[in-house]
């Protein structure tokens, strides 16, 4: 049985330390839960850039599409009206004219699309507990999340994680994949 460790740490600076040193050591940081934006801390775990754009894309893209499909269907198909003496061709419509119903449809699906990703990515959904190691990380603490799968190796991670600058260390029993 694996085992990860919470190391709780007073400041920002003392934290980046210690992963740089417990990194130098060999120990695989995993991740920081903090109270406020720490800048560089993504470098320092190794944490891949986030595909989270091109998913926006991809939903600005269907808000487009189903724009433009909708105000064909309405000009052309649905309804289709003789302005001017001209007719309503199958493929012309007026395009300038419906470029704010454009726009407004690709925002608002990717706005919405990407509120959905969000949630359902963080596993933030009705009635899920979001897993809180110590009560005061939301307000002045940071906590370092480590997991040891060697427990042969748990005490020296541990005495590194203390002298790295911890104010505690937490221990916590896990099943990893």
């Amino acid at each position: 049985m694996a085992k990860r460790i919470y190391g709780i740490y007073e400041d920002e600076e003392v934290l980046m330390d210690a992963i740089t040193s417990l990194k130098g050591n060999g120990v695989v940081c995993k991740d920081v839960q903090s109270p406020f934006p720490i800048h560089g801390i993504d470098k320092l775990l190794d944490v891949p850039r986030t595909r989270i754009a091109i998913v926006s894309f991809m939903f600005g893209i269907t808000g487009t599409s189903l724009a433009l499909l909708m105000t064909w269907y309405m000009m052309i198909s649905d309804w289709p009206i003789n302005i001017g003496g001209k007719p309503n061709m199958m493929f012309y419509m007026n395009l300038p004219a419906f470029i704010p119903v454009t726009f407004e449809l690709t925002v608002f699906c990717a706005a919405h699309g990407m509120a959905l990703t969000f949630l359902l990515r963080s596993k933030l959904l009705p009635g899920v507990t979001a897993p809180i190691p110590h009560p005061r990380v939301t307000d002045d603490k940071f906590v370092l999340h480590v997991d040891v799968k060697d427990e042969n190796k748990l005490n020296e991670v541990v005495s590194l994680i203390k002298s790295s600058g911890a104010s505690e260390v937490m221990l916590k029993s896990m099943q990893f994949s």
